[in-house]
Parts: C-alpha cells; sequence; structure tokens
C-alpha cells in the first residue's frame, strides 16, 4: 500500500465506521440498559415508597388491576434488567421491556406532551421522550443481537457445536 492510499483507507475507516468493534457499543447499550432497568426494577420490588408510587402511577392512569401490574411491571424491569446484565435471552427481554415502555407512553407519557403542537414540534417532544429511546435501542439490541459478551453468544456455540 502507498503512502498516498493510507489517508483515503483512513477517511473511508472514517466514513463506514470500523467494523471490527462493533461488539463495542451494543455490549455497552446492553450493559447500560440492563443496570437501569435491574435497579428501576430493583427499586419497584424492594422499596415499598417506590411501590406505592407506580401503584398510583398505573391507578392514575386507569390501567386495570393496578395491584397486579405494579408487580408485574416491577418484576419485569427488574428481571429483564438482570438478564441484559448477563445477556441471557436477550431478545425475550428487550421485547418485555418494549411492551413496558410502550404501555408507559401510551398511558402517560403522550398526556405529557402539550395539545396544539405543529407536527414537527409534537415531533420533536415525542422523540424527547425516554421510552422512545429505549425503544429504539431495544430494537437494535435484538437486530444487532447481544454480542459475545453473553450468555446468549456462549449457548448459541454450544448448540451449534453439538
Amino acid at each position: 500500500m502507498t503512502n498516498d492510499a493510507r489517508p483515503n483507507l483512513k477517511i473511508s475507516r472514517l466514513l463506514r465506521g470500523e467494523q471490527s468493534w462493533t461488539w463495542a457499543p451494543s455490549l455497552l447499550a446492553r450493559l447500560a440498559l440492563g443496570i437501569f432497568f435491574a435497579i428501576s426494577g430493583g427499586n419497584k420490588v424492594f422499596n415499598e415508597k417506590e411501590q406505592e408510587l407506580l401503584y398510583k402511577t398505573i391507578a392514575d392512569a386507569g390501567i386495570p388491576f393496578p395491584e397486579v401490574n405494579t408487580i408485574f411491571v416491577s418484576y419485569v424491569e427488574f428481571l429483564c434488567g438482570l438478564a441484559l446484565i448477563v445477556g441471557l435471552l436477550t431478545a425475550l427481554g428487550c421485547i418485555a421491556l418494549i411492551g413496558d415502555m410502550l404501555v408507559a407512553i401510551l398511558t402517560v407519557q403522550l398526556a405529557t406532551i402539550p395539545s396544539g403542537l405543529s407536527l414537527l414540534d409534537w415531533l420533536d417532544d415525542f422523540l424527547y421522550l425516554p421510552e422512545v429511546t429505549y425503544i429504539i435501542l431495544f430494537i437494535w439490541i435484538i437486530i444487532a443481537g447481544p454480542g459475545r459478551f453473553s450468555l446468549d453468544y456462549y449457548l448459541a456455540r454450544k448448540l451449534r457445536s453439538g
């Protein structure tokens, strides 16, 4: 390779990304979301005040069976968060948390967006919701996979090898 080709190679890598490092952002996203939801769900599971706050939020949103749903949502967040951290049943955990985030958006968060906004302003406020970002990241993790530093990766290799 000539010296003239090296700057083009660096520019090309800058434009298309470094493919050998694609595992890193996937791992970072999985760990960050997993830790966040494990802590958030754990607080709701083990802290009575957090349970009461979630119960009130669910009841005020008109979601049926607020007692059951308080427990259900708390454990979904806690257990799926833990599963994401270790990368076990990652896609299923992401799907469960997507459902959790969709319910939060539809029952609570949409009401926080002021009415009468232009489409662009409404979209701006909607995309600013953290739940929307979480859903996008969960979809990305489902498609990209949990990465090589996960129990899912280890189990898949074991299944392939026999």
